[in-house]
């Protein structure tokens, strides 16, 4: 017996509803993309691995799947060091691509090579697929679509209070309104890691705080220990994990946490930058909200960081982030670029979208009129409508295979229904004599002859 087919963990095929909604969305947020003037690009789904590799953290270095050379990839190696099982030593000789992440570096990458094609400030767009080798759950997949928008060539924090516009005006398209913009600044974890006296560990500073939604404040201290972090350092963070109020009290109690930081009181100045500009521009329908415990553990961000939570009561990790880096084209040679740019996160929006019923009905309508087939020459007549109806813009079928007997027809009669095509036509004898066309309606049942000119009319 042959063997069920299946697919890798983590990811999934989409029937033709499912793929109707994320059209929807990727539409949605590619209108808004061009309204804010962002332009499109696309590159490649594997980079080499040297463009990815260290440029996510430890922990999303290994989350990035390796492709396996092509040919004899093993002579390569020695026996020495396969002996030894050593994957820094035998990776780089049997591997040498792998599938893009994100879409960050990617694009950090396009914009070194191509700099000299490109006007700086350049804002780009780009809606493709990325892969990590996480362990699936609700919301998080090994292959999923990231939407992308950044801005890079400016250091303006006009761009950073853009990005929360946008993120407000895409949201707000698609009705899922009571999104809170989560946002913080690398530049105040920086300041709070120089208070401390933890400067040299500051990642394994903010990975462990930016865990502490997750994990909750005993565990995330339990982490800091382990990283090495002095117990002194955990106890002058503790207002931290206990910050109140509203965007301007937290800034007050920030500013006197970190009064001996002037990086950190470098991040403040940016933030209440954003804050002023966002209270006097006013957002539609999102929330702006500081958040210190924000810190998102990649590497390359320097400045503000962002991160977008569906409304209050929906169960579902962050569906949005992003945040400001200042020199991410450093790594590729080309130095002092400052960017920023958010993603979307397409698959956590879409299962918030479908918990809270908010995808229009009309996104999921295909064929909207099914003509009923009852033999050649009646079908020839029909696929002649079919062709009109099809250039007013309507999308009609001809059922391919003749119905000869009742139970044939009632199986096209079926098709419909279970497709929910609201209208199927049929054409006999008579209507072939009379040059009209029967018209039924499948929600009312109501049957109606009519002219091709009223038929289209009606379905219109």
């Amino acid at each position: 017996m042959a063997q069920k087919p299946s697919i890798p963990k983590g990811t999934r095929d989409f029937n033709a509803a499912e793929v109707a909604k994320r059209s929807y969305i990727m539409e949605t947020i590619k209108e808004q993309f061009q309204i804010f003037g962002f332009q499109p690009i696309e590159t490649p789904s594997f980079e080499n691995s040297e463009t990815l590799m260290g440029k996510y953290g430890e922990e999303g270095d290994r989350l990035i799947f390796k492709i396996l050379n092509s040919g004899a990839y093993l002579k390569k190696i020695s026996d020495e060091d396969y002996s030894a099982k050593s994957e820094t030593k035998i990776t780089p000789k049997i591997s040498e691509k792998a599938l893009r992440y994100d879409l960050t570096v990617p694009f950090a990458r396009y914009v070194v090579q191509h700099q000299n094609d490109i006007e700086f400030p350049f804002k780009r767009y780009q809606i493709q697929p990325v892969w990590r080798a996480d362990r699936p759950q609700k919301g998080r997949f090994r292959e999923f679509f990231q939407c992308d928008a950044d801005v890079v060539g400016s250091k303006s924090s006009f761009q950073e209070v853009e990005f929360v516009q946008l993120y407000d005006a895409v949201f707000s398209a698609l009705k899922l309104e009571g999104v809170t913009i989560k946002i913080n600044n690398r530049k105040i974890l920086s300041g709070i890691a120089e208070v401390i006296g933890a400067q040299d560990k500051l990642i394994d500073f903010t990975v462990a705080l930016d865990k502490l939604d997750k994990i909750g404040e005993e565990k995330v201290k339990e982490e800091m220990r382990s990283k090495g972090i002095s117990e002194d350092g955990i106890t002058k963070l503790q207002p931290l994990f206990t910050l109140k109020g509203d965007f301007g009290n937290q800034i007050e109690s920030l500013k006197s946490i970190l009064s001996a930081s002037e990086i950190g009181l470098k991040g403040i100045e940016e933030l209440e930058f954003i804050n002023t500009a966002i209270s006097s521009l006013k957002l539609k329908t999102a929330i702006l909200q500081l958040d210190v415990t924000l810190a998102r553990g990649l590497n390359y961000y320097t400045g503000a960081i962002f991160e977008v939570a569906a409304p209050e009561g929906v169960k579902m990790g962050s569906i949005g982030g992003g945040g400001r880096y200042d020199d991410l084209t450093g790594i590729f040679g080309l130095k002092d670029m400052s960017g920023v740019g958010i993603s979307f996160g397409l698959d956590r929006i879409y299962l918030v979208l479908e918990e809270l019923n908010l995808f229009p009905d009309t996104i999921t309508e295909s064929t909207k009129v099914l003509f009923i087939n009852f033999g050649d020459e009646e079908a020839m007549y029909s696929l002649g409508a079919v062709t009109k109806l099809r250039a007013e813009g309507i999308k009609a079928e001809l059922f391919p295979d003749a119905a000869i007997s009742g139970k044939q027809k009632k199986k096209q009669m079926n098709y419909a229904n279970r497709r929910n095509i609201p209208f199927v036509v049929l054409v006999g004898e008579s209507e072939l004599s009379l040059e009209i066309f029967t018209l039924k309606n499948m929600v009312t049942g109501e049957q109606k002859e009519v002219t091709l000119d009223a038929l289209i009319l009606l379905i219109k």
